[in-house]
């Protein structure tokens, strides 16, 4: 950078370099130099992206998860909402108080035949799309009381699909923390486009096979229904000796 001073009495103009007799250098509070980190380097550049990428981007940093939680599994769902492990540094912070705003159930805790009915609801009013994370060895499997448990449910994919397992007894806060950024990635992993040459036409919205996702998402593997006025489901988990 080059500075101008007048000399007093000379009438005529100088050129100096920054640090030399004639005095420091000023720095410029416009330069990029002076500017914080992310103005200096992204604001007079520019990114690209596609529609897809920037959409799933936006929702896998602003997941929602419900607020229930069935048992012990809760408490450690919980510490990770907590100031100490933080969940809203992945935008995950924010739990509902409603279905109705939730996209994300994290089933902590021993599932009930009583109360699988209840879960199924819960998972019925939560809107599209939505995703389930199945904590602690209880919720994935009966745990404990998977032989002499006549009351648990073995697994609670047996009553809502679930997108991710995360296994313990009780999970610890950084193991729901990984399968939080695990769902994550299903998010990113998302295709919104169409396959190319099945539709008809490029303003034709109302054709075409949609593309599949990067990451395959699972199927359900088994009862979606647990009405409370039937008969609980056994017979396909009875135990033989």
């Amino acid at each position: 950078m080059r500075t101008m001073r007048h000399e007093s009495g000379a009438g005529c103009e100088q050129d100096s370099e920054p640090g030399t007799a004639s005095g420091p250098a000023k720095s410029d509070p416009d330069s990029v130099e002076t500017r914080p980190w992310i103005e200096g380097r992204i604001e007079e550049n520019f990114l690209i992206t596609s529609v897809e990428q920037a959409i799933n981007w936006a929702r896998q940093s602003s997941i929602w998860p419900m607020t229930f939680g069935l048992a012990c599994c809760a408490i450690e769902m919980m510490a990770a909402g907590a100031s100490r492990y933080d969940m809203d540094r992945f935008g995950a912070g924010a739990f509902r108080a409603t279905p109705r705003q939730a996209d994300l159930m994290i089933v902590a805790g021993t599932v009930t035949y009583k109360m699988a009915s209840r879960v199924r609801r819960l998972y019925d009013m939560m809107p599209e799309p939505k995703f389930v994370i199945a904590m602690g060895a209880c919720t994935i499997g009966g745990g404990p009381y998977f032989k002499y448990g006549y009351h648990v449910v073995k697994g609670v994919d047996l009553v809502v699909p679930v997108d991710v397992y995360v296994p313990g007894c009780p999970p610890r806060p950084e193991a729901l923390l990984e399968g939080l950024m695990r769902i994550q990635d299903k998010i990113a992993g998302q295709r919104l486009a169409k396959v190319k040459g099945t539709s008809g036409g490029m303003f034709d919205l109302r054709r075409g096979a949609k593309a599949d996702d990067e990451l395959p998402v699972p199927h359900h593997s088994g009862y979606a229904v647990a009405p409370a006025d039937e008969e609980p489901l056994q017979s396909h988990q009875k135990i033989v000796d």
